[in-house]
């Protein structure tokens, strides 16, 4: 895959760290995103010698002139993008629906799904002009994208959300030989996962530990996706740890 570009949001941690080392080491170029300039450094250096392919681009992805700008600098830097990881997400504290505010619901909204939505049109903008004209971009869904945790409802609500502008960004892109797709991710071993193995609220009420992956394997599968022809697409991808209370009654 030498000389293929992909761009990864959310690129300072978990998911989106663990993904842009493995799409570097399996030789892309990589331009990382987020909004500390620091993590993203950190990121970079943890690819060793595949770290030069790396270039930092901190950006705020709920803001459209800063993803524009992101888009504008690696393609500057890389002369094109021929994949996209909106992987970058936030969540909102853990309480009653109720007694959200309006400012937490919207923050999580505008990073969410926002974000994913300003990422996918600039990079149809890039892909249908380039030459050769195309692209891949992989949506991060989450298992929250098919059921809920209790007390979750702006990450769940954006990352339904998610599916639909997967749907749609894949039938729009079929004209521009672009390829939209979403992966589905239970339980990876992250620092927001980590909260898992010592015990989490449950729909019945319940407090229970729950089973966690490497994430590692999420990077693996995001590899494989990206590297799939752009004649063939994996719609919707679900990785999660064998045994966490998803399918089935827990």
């Amino acid at each position: 895959m030498t000389g293929k570009v992909a761009i990864v949001t959310g690129a300072g941690s978990g998911i989106g760290r663990a993904s842009a080392i493995a799409l570097l080491k399996a030789g892309w170029k990589v331009g990382l995103v987020g909004r500390r300039a620091d993590a993203l450094a950190e990121t970079i250096a943890k690819a060793g010698d595949a770290g030069a392919n790396g270039l930092a681009v901190p950006t705020d992805v709920s803001d459209p002139a800063s993803v524009k700008a992101l888009f504008d600098k690696v393609k500057g830097t890389f002369g094109r993008v021929d994949m996209v990881f909106n992987n970058a997400g936030m969540n909102a504290p853990g309480i009653p629906l109720e007694e959200l505010t309006v400012e937490q619901w919207k923050a999580v909204v505008d990073v969410n799904l926002t974000g994913s939505f300003l990422c996918l049109a600039e990079a149809f903008r890039v892909m249908k002009d380039q030459t050769p004209r195309g692209g891949r971009i992989i949506n991060n869904g989450s298992i929250s994208a098919h059921a809920p945790r209790p007390n979750s409802i702006p990450y769940t609500a954006t990352k339904h959300a998610i599916t639909g502008l997967t749907k749609s960004g894949s039938l729009d892109g079929r004209k521009y030989d672009i390829a939209v797709c979403q992966i589905d991710i239970g339980n990876a071993e992250t620092e927001m996962a980590a909260r898992m193995a010592k015990g989490v609220p449950q729909a019945n009420g319940e407090i229970a530990i729950e089973p966690l992956m490497d994430v590692q394997h999420v990077a693996d599968a995001i590899v494989h996706m990206a590297s799939l022809p752009l004649s063939a697409n994996i719609q919707f991808l679900t990785v999660m740890a064998t045994k966490m209370p998803f399918v089935g009654r827990g």
